[in-house]
């Protein structure tokens, strides 16, 4: 069995990803940007050879409504 790396050391310092992630938490989602998202994932999850395309995908994400169970 091959020998694994501890996983217990502290990870080293990225100051780079640490300003990323910093201005990440400020950015605000929009419905729009909502919409695509959702959009990209059902396009990007679509089986190899289906009909979807990313217009369709769009269209799809578009009518989709979301309710609580509450209801």
């Amino acid at each position: 069995m091959a020998e694994r790396k501890s996983a217990l050391k502290r990870a080293p310092d990225r100051p780079q990803l640490a300003a990323l992630l910093a201005r990440a938490q400020s950015v605000r989602v929009t419905d729009e940007m909502l919409i695509e998202q959702r959009a990209s994932f059902v396009y990007g999850n679509a089986p190899k050879g289906s009909r979807i395309t990313k217009e369709s995908a769009r269209a799809s994400v578009s009518k989709l409504r979301v309710s609580s169970n509450d209801e």
